[in-house]
């Protein structure tokens, strides 16, 4: 199966294309979607959409799991980050992924085994489970990664955290 895992942004969209065999992970392709913040919003948002389809064209995933956003102190930042998160979810839908999301707390357990654990032990497991000789950056990209881990491990029991 193939997933692609988002770390959701506007500035910076982390992304991941992973395929699970048996109980391998395989990176395929993962990096970041970056836009301008002094480009209009409209167009921001176009940006990661275009783009998020051309990876979903290249490597035909399966799932699109995303992460779950959290509260934010600054609400003008949270509505357009959720908004750029809907555009993400969007183009998954267009092109007919299933659509799972995930807290951070599922996140770390399932890459750390630890729902509490820090951002530098997710990246760390996320070099080793996936066999990199780096941690990912930006940070955003090691998430990205932990999203679609998260996933293939929770494959299982996947329709538990099927959007609805």
């Amino acid at each position: 199966m193939i997933i692609l895992g988002i770390d959701p942004g506007l500035a910076i969209v982390g992304y991941s294309v992973i395929e699970y065999k048996g109980s391998t992970f395989i990176p395929l392709e993962y990096g970041a979607i970056t836009t301008d913040s002094k480009a209009l919003f409209p167009d921001r948002i176009k940006i990661i959409y275009t783009e998020l389809l051309d990876i979903i064209d290249q490597y035909k995933p399966e799932d699109l799991a995303i992460e779950e956003l959290f509260f934010n102190k600054n609400v003008k930042t949270a509505i357009k980050v959720g908004q750029a998160r809907g555009v993400e979810i969007l183009a998954a839908i267009n092109k007919g992924l299933n659509i799972y999301e995930y807290t951070p707390l599922q996140i770390k357990q399932a890459t750390v085994g630890y729902g509490r654990a820090e951002k530098h032990q997710v990246q760390e497991m996320v070099k080793v489970l996936l066999n990199l000789k780096e941690i990912p950056k930006p940070d955003d990209v090691a998430d990205a990664l932990a999203v679609a881990i998260c996933h293939a491990s929770s494959l299982k029991f996947k329709e538990e955290f099927r959007m609805k």
